[in-house]
């Protein structure tokens, strides 16, 4: 549908926003299941995307129990929401121990567990499961091609030796995240997507041999979502596939995800005759990319010349076209990072804009 972007009541809405509209979110859910054949037990979206109460709901809605994410607030939200399953994917140090156990006594009927790559973790964890009198459940973090965090291959067997002869945790399986895989080049991604796997299998193999317990392996990100689905042995972790954006459907597009979402922003002064100055800095959209990090809908937009903290300018064919206070639709090139921009979301049903849904994990914290 042309302009489906497009507010009736925008005059209601200040700028820069974020607009996001359900109806295409929840084709993108049911694009994602269709990934797994429709086993939502094979999903484990990731939401640093859309850290929203309401969007949770509607994976909820789809059937989608596990979850994985990376901060408190996140772990939090997904226990306020009455997620069952919740992947903390990110090894807790420091506060963070206290306070992930806060969140287990505090949610008693959601399964939270963390991620663990090294020996002198999981003794603190263990120690910290036996003060409180439970176990906490973790995953052994696979460095599977990041080199970001990770137990590497050679670690793995004295790592699963130190972890099975420790009372205070309980190991519930392998995680590796291939964030470095994102080439466009869709054979490549396949390729390296299959050597990510290999080296979790690897570790997996490593795991499963100390115990009796069946493990499990979770696995991806949303570029190589696609070859993972095709494992009927892991849980794929894809997040910004709820959302979409133009970085993803440019380099992605056998995915055939939705944008849904979209910054509105307003002609704030015009420049000269070639040129506009809206107000979408780079506190309003993730601007850890190179320009152009928003894809205008309207062609008259042309190059970006520069942005700082509240302004954008951009060069047009001629400025007469255009009046203070226009409003632009454009989507980021990264939409994760540009939803931590915002408070909240402006929600469009049919053209109008007609509810809030807050950003309730924005923060560092909610309440634990």
């Amino acid at each position: 549908m042309e302009n489906w972007y497009r507010v009736q009541n925008v005059d209601q809405i200040d700028s820069p926003a974020l607009l996001v509209y359900p109806d295409r979110i929840v084709r993108n859910i049911e694009r994602a299941l269709k990934f797994v054949n429709v086993d939502a037990g094979r999903l484990r979206p990731h939401i640093k995307t859309n850290k929203c109460r309401e969007v949770c709901q509607l994976l909820l809605d789809s059937g989608i129990s596990k979850f994985k994410c990376a901060t408190i607030a996140e772990a939090e939200l997904l226990g306020m929401v009455g997620a069952k399953d919740v992947l903390l994917a990110y090894q807790p140090v420091g506060p963070k121990i206290d306070r992930l156990l806060h969140l287990i006594e505090a949610f008693p009927n959601t399964h939270y567990t963390c991620l663990v790559d090294n020996a002198d973790s999981a003794h603190e964890l263990s120690a910290r499961g036996l003060q409180n009198g439970r176990p906490l459940a973790i995953y052994i973090d696979v460095n599977v091609g990041m080199g970001r965090t990770g137990a590497s291959i050679a670690q793995m067997e004295r790592l699963v030796l130190d972890i099975q002869l420790l009372d205070g945790i309980h190991l519930m399986g392998v995680h590796g995240y291939d964030g470095h895989i994102h080439d466009k080049d869709h054979q490549v991604r396949e390729q390296q997507s299959q050597q990510a796997y290999r080296v979790l299998e690897m570790a997996y193999l490593m795991a499963q041999g100390s115990t009796s317990t069946p493990l499990t392996k979770v696995i991806g990100g949303s570029p190589s979502f696609p070859f993972h689905a095709e494992r009927d042995d892991v849980e794929c972790s894809p997040g910004t596939f709820v959302f979409w954006d133009f970085g993803y459907a440019e380099n992605y597009a056998e995915q055939d995800f939705l944008v849904a979402a979209v910054l509105l922003t307003r002609v704030v002064s015009i420049v000269d005759h070639k040129h506009l100055c809206l107000d979408l800095g780079y506190k309003s959209v993730a601007s850890e990319s190179p320009q152009p990090r928003v894809k205008f809908f309207d062609q008259r937009i042309g190059t970006i010349k520069m942005q700082s903290e509240e302004h954008l300018v951009v060069e047009v064919r001629d400025s007469t076209d255009f009046k203070i206070g226009d409003e632009l639709y454009c989507v980021p090139r990264h939409i994760c990072p540009t939803v931590a921009c915002y408070d909240e979301m402006q929600v469009i049903d049919k053209g109008n804009a007609d509810q809030v849904w807050k950003v309730l994990a924005r923060g560092k914290k909610i309440n634990y």
